[in-house]
């Protein structure tokens, strides 16, 4: 009598075959490990080299602290060629269509010849600190462009939604060629302004029948916003942007002149059918001549310069205070002393700030010695 067999059984399969690839692999990993002098990440970064600069990006957003005086050095380098291309800076609330307006605002410009390099910052997770990272996947057409580059990058933690490392990469994209800069961040929020202070142009993107037309009114985003764009103003929604757009035109009334004197417009446009796209580019461009003509162009630049300096030496402060010795065998202890009302947050910001200024002093001493 046959054996019976069960309904689940495991078939054999065909043995795994030889890794072919074996000498590849290791060609890749050994240049991913070669390192990589300063001095050729510049030189290829002013030829328009994509990869150069991508490896410039990934040393400049790196945390480790052995790198930043590498990526110093590049920045520095490239500095002298930056500062020749338009910044502008794009934000809106999730699911204003940021993505697919870039996209067709993307093609548009390189379709008048323009260089464009797309900074997409993705929101990071507050519990795995992860990002997707998936703005390449939703412009499938500008990515495959030749004259546009796609950089997605983490948020992390930084306020702003905007990348820690945004305003350096923007100097090392402005040296490889690209004249125009489109920033995108994560969304709008009351303290997510810092893209504000590294643009040229401030687009705020909405969208007509989301409730928020109202609430557009607070002072705030709109502000700050150079002009301000309904989107997905296509098929049914075309008499809802149109109102839209008389409502924040009205609006906009509200608030003070802004110091470019430049008067903030109201537009309406569709990422589908391409309406609209070519009157926001004429509208940056009429925004460009005018700060231009009466210097707030370059002041507001200067400005912003001064800014982020003062900025970066606040982050280094801070990363060299939690990065000491000292203060990390004695947060945890002063840590437990807050949580168990032994004492108040702000004695324990004292103690911990006293222990580091000591730190630092002994080591100077010793330094001297």
């Amino acid at each position: 009598m046959p054996t019976k067999k069960a309904a689940l059984s495991e078939i054999q399969g065909i043995e795994k075959p030889e890794n072919l690839s074996k000498i590849v692999a290791l060609q890749v990993q050994h240049l991913r490990k070669k390192e990589v002098l300063a001095n050729d990440l510049i030189a290829n970064i002013l030829k328009g080299d994509t990869i150069a600069l991508s490896r410039a990006i990934t040393l400049v957003e790196s945390t480790n602290h052995a790198h930043l005086e590498k990526a110093n050095e590049v920045i520095n380098g490239c500095l002298p060629y930056a500062n020749n291309a338009v910044r502008i800076g794009i934000t809106g609330v999730p699911g204003v269509g940021k993505s697919t307006f870039i996209e067709a605002f993307g093609k548009y410009l390189t379709g008048m010849g323009k260089k464009v390099a797309v900074l997409a910052v993705d929101p990071s997770s507050s519990l795995s600190h992860g990002s997707i990272l998936g703005d390449k996947t939703r412009m499938e057409e500008l990515v495959k462009d030749p004259n546009a580059y796609i950089r997605p990058t983490a948020s992390g933690a930084t306020l702003g939604g905007v990348a820690r490392k945004t305003r350096e990469t923007i100097i090392l994209c402005e040296a490889c060629g690209f004249d125009t800069l489109l920033i995108e961040t994560v969304g709008v929020g009351q303290s997510e302004t810092a893209v504000h202070s590294m643009v040229d142009f401030f687009l705020l993107l909405k969208i007509s029948g989301a409730g928020d037309e109202l609430q557009g009114i607070k002072r705030g985003i709109m502000e700050m916003a150079d002009a301000i764009v309904i989107n997905k103003a296509d098929g049914d929604t075309i008499t809802k942007a149109k109102l839209a757009k008389s409502e924040f035109s009205r609006a906009l009334h509200l608030f003070p002149a802004k110091p470019s004197g430049w008067q903030p417009t109201v537009g309406t446009c569709s990422s589908i059918t391409g309406n609209g796209i070519p009157e926001i580019w004429e509208t940056i461009s009429n925004y460009l001549t005018l700060t231009k003509a009466n210097h707030f162009f370059d002041a507001n630049r200067q400005a912003q310069s001064h800014y982020w300096m003062m900025e970066t030496i606040n982050e280094q402060l801070k990363a060299h205070f939690f990065n000491d010795p000292a203060i990390e065998s004695l947060l945890e202890i002063v840590k437990n002393e807050v949580a168990n009302n032994t004492i108040s947050p702000f004695t324990a910001a004292n103690k911990l700030l006293t222990t580091y200024f000591e730190t630092q002093t002994t080591k100077t001493i010793s330094t001297k010695k």
